[in-house]
């Protein structure tokens, strides 16, 4: 049993509920009654899941009965052996085990498809037609399925059939040329960025495809439901700015710029006294000159540093004289004499940081689950991060943490296909197959 535990202190919670919502009446989540299919592994399908799971969803994760998800061994694992990461991406959904290797397997898969609004792959493009569960295989009998697809590259194109995985694709979208310092290698975040932002797209297509789905019924259109095809290395690409029209226009290529923002004069990463950085975006030309003021160097504003384009000419003199500043100073005063000249400016978070600070806590985006229960020897509790966006109205919750593999086989196959006990039973001893 997995469930959310309320926030200890009183007074800190009655801020979480008004932050999160403010009807006090019977909340309904945004997606209560959109069933979703689940078949993607990793990362980048189950965090798309994970958001309309939090959203109110009804998520049915399909699991290999042998360990399930990958994800579920990565990183670092708790006491019972599951990925704390798992517990956290897989948040509201049922986990389901059956074998897609089998012919009996994907026979189950098509009748649970049959019975969803959403269904989420991220297979290599040609996979679920090889197993005969592609989008035309479905739509015949459930014309209204929204069918989302996470590749690297695409379902189209000559690219389309290779496989892809985000460390290459951010490659190819353009972010690892310009991520790092000029004239060393480009720079890899410490996590699958190009994963993540593909799921927030699938999700955003999915909601997308739903609202579209209610203007072709309008239509009286014979299929409704839609293919959203994701791409890996387009969900980088979206967040390039405006790379693509600099270089048609000027012939310019973005190069790596290291902590600092090509064009954006000063927004930078600043070394403190103690040993710490700060970030200062002070890029906005009335905020421009309050930083200057404020650290004693009014000698660098006027009709010279009056606008962007006149502080990119000077940015090497400006940067020096605000990191000379903040060299001399704590963190802590850093941004005590920022925050009082009303200058953007924050330190660099750890997870440290993250999980103990006051703001973050009250807005809600640190949950606390329990994993198990103290009779099967767990009972353990689970910090995981919230999700955004916030409706005041019908916000999403964590209503469990990711499940034990299988926990919901026999639910769901007895529930939604209508198998008997024996029929269940026949699966399992098949392999076909796994309850918890």
């Amino acid at each position: 049993m997995f469930r959310i535990n309320p926030i200890r202190n009183s007074t800190l919670k009655s801020l979480v509920i008004s932050k999160r919502f403010n009807n006090t009446k019977t909340i309904t989540k945004p997606l209560e009654g959109i069933r979703v299919l689940e078949l993607g592994q990793l990362v980048a399908g189950p965090f798309c899941g994970s958001i309309l799971g939090y959203y109110g969803a009804e998520v049915i994760k399909i699991e290999p009965p042998s360990i399930g998800d990958p994800l579920r061994i990565w990183r670092n694992l708790d006491q019972d052996g599951q990925s704390t990461w798992s517990r956290s991406l897989s948040r509201n959904k049922k986990s389901v085990c059956i074998d897609l290797r089998t012919q009996e397997g994907r026979s189950l898969i098509k009748k649970l498809a049959e019975q969803s609004d959403v269904l989420i792959e991220n297979f290599k493009p040609g996979t679920m037609e090889k197993w005969g569960l592609g989008p035309e295989d479905i739509y015949p009998t459930n014309p209204k399925l929204i069918y989302t697809r996470i590749s690297g590259y695409g379902q189209t194109g000559p690219y389309s059939k290779r496989p892809g995985y985000a460390s290459v694709c951010e490659g190819m979208g353009g972010f690892r040329f310009i991520n790092g310092h000029p004239g060393e290698p480009p720079v890899r975040p410490n996590m699958s960025l190009g994963d993540s932002l593909a799921g927030l797209h699938a999700a955003l297509g999915i909601l997308l495809g739903l609202v579209a789905k209610n203007k072709l019924g309008q239509a009286q259109a014979e299929r409704t439901g839609q293919v959203v095809d994701v791409a890996i290395y387009e969900s980088m690409l979206n967040m390039m700015e405006g790379v693509v029209p600099e270089y048609d226009r000027f012939n310019q290529i973005r190069q790596p710029s290291g902590t600092t923002l090509t064009g954006i004069v000063p927004t930078n990463t600043y070394p403190c006294k103690d040993g710490k950085h700060v970030i200062i975006g002070g890029n906005g030309d009335s905020i421009y000159v309050r930083l200057m003021n404020a650290i004693g160097r009014s000698d660098l504003t006027g009709e010279k540093y009056k606008v962007n384009a006149d502080r990119v000419k000077e940015q090497s003199a400006i940067d020096g004289a605000i990191a000379a500043w903040t060299s001399e100073h704590t963190t802590e005063e850093v941004l005590e004499v920022m925050e009082k000249a009303s200058v953007p400016a924050g330190k660099i978070y750890d997870a440290k940081d993250i999980v103990e600070d006051e703001h973050i806590n009250a807005r809600g985006m640190i949950e606390n689950v329990t994993i198990g229960t103290k009779e099967d020897g767990r009972g353990w509790n689970l910090k995981i991060p919230g999700m955004s966006p916030v409706l005041d109205t019908t916000p999403g919750s964590t209503e469990w943490a990711g499940p034990d593999l299988g926990a919901h086989t026999n639910q769901v196959l007895s529930d939604l296909l209508g198998l008997s006990k024996s029929e269940i039973e026949k699966l399992e001893c098949d392999g076909i197959t796994k309850p918890k």
